[in-house]
């Protein structure tokens, strides 16, 4: 069952191979916050369950101007979706680019819509040589005239490296000049202890060719409820971006615990300190040993590479979900190979556990 290792996750598909239950394997392919969904929104849904006998409003004005507080933007260049795939999709779908460049290794939806929507893709290699960040001037050089869309994952999946704002911009102003949209895939970003020195959505009021795309499945380990948003200050995309979406694609339950979870800032400070002390702590760790390399990273996921040929992330996987630990082989990501593995920050107690039994198998 290949599919196994080539997303994170897919916690029934373990227990269906392996036979272990679900709720017994700790998940360090998913990149879920550890702290689970918040309290307060989740209180609030079982006590308004009532409103799943009613439509949405049409324009999610509360939901937008809940976005709109908790990242700065105006609610005028806010749209929701059901899930930042949606509005990854949509916007792919859109922009209907003949040629389009991806930042890679990266999230394979974006080669898929990218596909189907009949157009061609290129990658462009973060290079481990560089710790995976980016070479702005050989990027600069590959965005020709030919090109009509460029993919950023920023904070990327799977290295956790980053794009700054100030790279962001020179490229938003290359690509504008030759006429191309870019969009910025910032799932990940709420976890950085840099944001602001890396964060797009500043840049939408400035440049028409951005589209920043993000997710509530990650930061408020919700999944479920399938809803992401997107900022941009061209009103003739957003519009036409309007026009391809079902109508209420954001249910009721999703659109009412938006309004609420994007206001919960102990939540977000909370889950913010415990990511940062916990990378910090497990970086400081792989760092001092012989046998793999652990890239820096603004996510809340490290990645790693085997610097022993005794193992391979597929062993290591193998080894560990008989353990119930669930970590995520990287080798089916573009550019990377056998030798790299991926895990998520957890609790303190579970995070402690992996790096034991990984220290057993590659130390």
């Amino acid at each position: 069952m290949q599919l196994i290792h080539q997303h994170g996750g897919d916690l029934d598909a373990i227990e269906r191979k392996y036979g272990i239950s679900k709720n017994e394997i700790k998940d360090f392919s998913g990149n879920i916050n550890p702290l689970g969904f918040p309290k307060i929104a989740e209180k609030a849904l079982a006590e308004s369950l009532s409103i799943i006998s009613t439509y949405p409003d049409k324009n999610y004005t509360a939901l937008r101007q809940a976005i709109a507080k908790y990242t700065g933007a105006s609610s005028a260049h806010i749209v929701v979706g059901n899930g930042s795939t949606e509005l990854i999709s949509t916007f792919i779908q859109t922009i209907h680019a003949k040629k389009s460049i991806i930042i890679g290794p990266a999230y394979s939806e974006y080669e898929r819509e990218i596909t189907l929507c009949g157009g061609a893709f290129t990658y462009f290699p973060l290079k481990e040589t560089d710790n995976f960040c980016i070479n702005l001037p050989a990027l600069l050089e590959a965005l020709t005239t030919d090109v009509g869309m460029l993919v950023i994952c920023n904070p990327n999946n799977p290295t956790g490296s980053a794009f700054t704002a100030l790279q962001l911009e020179t490229v938003l102003a290359h690509c504008k000049k030759i006429g191309a949209s870019v969009m910025v895939d910032e799932t990940y970003i709420e976890f950085s202890d840099n944001l602001k020195e890396i964060c797009a959505i500043p840049l939408a009021e400035k440049f028409e060719n951005l589209f920043v795309v993000r997710g509530t499945s990650k930061f408020f380990a919700a999944p479920g409820i399938r809803l992401g948003y997107g900022v941009s200050s061209n009103q003739g995309f957003l519009e036409r971006l309007k026009t391809n979406q079902d109508p209420w694609s954001v249910n009721s339950l999703a659109a009412f615990a938006g309004e609420r979870i994007f206001t919960d800032i102990v939540f977000h400070s909370t889950t913010q300190k415990l990511i940062s002390e916990e990378r910090k702590k497990a970086f400081t760790e792989l760092s001092s040993w012989k046998n793999v390399k652990a890239f820096p990273s603004s996510a809340n996921f490290i990645l790693l590479k085997l610097l022993t040929d005794k193992i391979t992330a597929a062993e290591l996987f193998e080894k560990l979900i008989q353990k119930k630990m669930l970590i995520r082989d990287a080798s089916s990501f573009t550019f990377l190979d056998e030798k790299y593995l991926r895990f998520c920050i957890l609790s303190p107690e579970d995070n402690e556990a992996l790096l034991k039994e990984l220290k057993l198998w590659i130390e």
